[in-house]
């Protein structure tokens, strides 16, 4: 075996280091090149439009993020300043959310947008809204993912769909725990299972708190409601 791998080295060393062979394999690929010319010329086409499509489709991109970042913004101002009819349609100079969403498809601010626009048709209080756009939404930012989590949970209870509510509340809470949140998402999760008359799952909602953010602002109105609740059940 080990000999005929040293004959297959000596063969592909002698393109290089033999002139006659160089030029005979030339020859062998300038004729299959010659035979198959349809079908080389139709790939290297191929190769070279997927080439220049990437290149198209990123410069797209490109200026896409550029028109929807100046529009968020000026979206954001507006949702910031309550004046959530130019937040969500814009103010005929600049797109709203839904114009985004719509325009620049394929764009982070795009993906933003739904986020602001779920939270817009929140304070609306268009349930229904909120929630379709903000399950369109999705971004690795422990923060601004669990918040929409949250939000979810807020258009929920809107709708009395107490159970979607502890789902998308407790989901908030579990996203990348943190002391700072976390506690906030949990007593949601407690108050929407007592809607539900789960009073044992409303209890372990607060002891979560007690065992595990031990300081955070909600830890003694936790420790206040789970004692009350343990009384219903006693």
């Amino acid at each position: 075996m080990a000999k005929k791998n040293k004959k297959t080295n000596t063969e592909g060393n002698d393109l290089f280091e033999n002139p006659d062979a160089l030029v005979e394999q030339i020859s062998r690929t300038e004729e299959f090149v010659e035979k198959n010319k349809n079908g080389v010329m139709i790939v290297g086409g191929i190769f070279v439009a997927a080439i220049l499509a990437f290149m198209f489709y990123n410069y797209y991109v490109t200026e896409q993020n550029k028109n929807a970042q100046r529009d968020l913004f000026q979206a954001v101002y507006y949702f910031e300043a309550d004046s959530l009819g130019r937040a969500l349609n814009g103010d005929g100079n600049n797109f709203g959310f839904l114009e985004i969403i719509e325009e620049y498809g394929v764009t982070k601010s795009a993906n933003l947008a739904n986020f602001y626009a779920g939270a817009t048709y929140l304070k609306l209080g268009d349930f229904e809204s909120a929630i379709s756009y903000l399950s369109n939404f999705s971004s690795s930012d422990y923060l601004i993912q669990a918040r929409a989590y949250a939000l979810l949970g807020d258009a929920s209870m809107g709708t009395q769909n107490y159970e979607k509510a502890v789902s998308y509340y407790e989901k908030a809470a579990k996203y990348k725990a943190n002391k700072q949140f976390s506690p906030t998402y949990l007593v949601k999760a407690a108050v929407a299972n007592e809607k539900l008359n789960n009073i044992e799952s409303a209890i372990a909602n607060y002891q979560t708190i007690l065992d595990n953010y031990f300081g955070a602002t909600e830890y003694m109105d936790a420790k206040k409601h789970k004692a009350r609740l343990e009384g219903l059940i006693n």
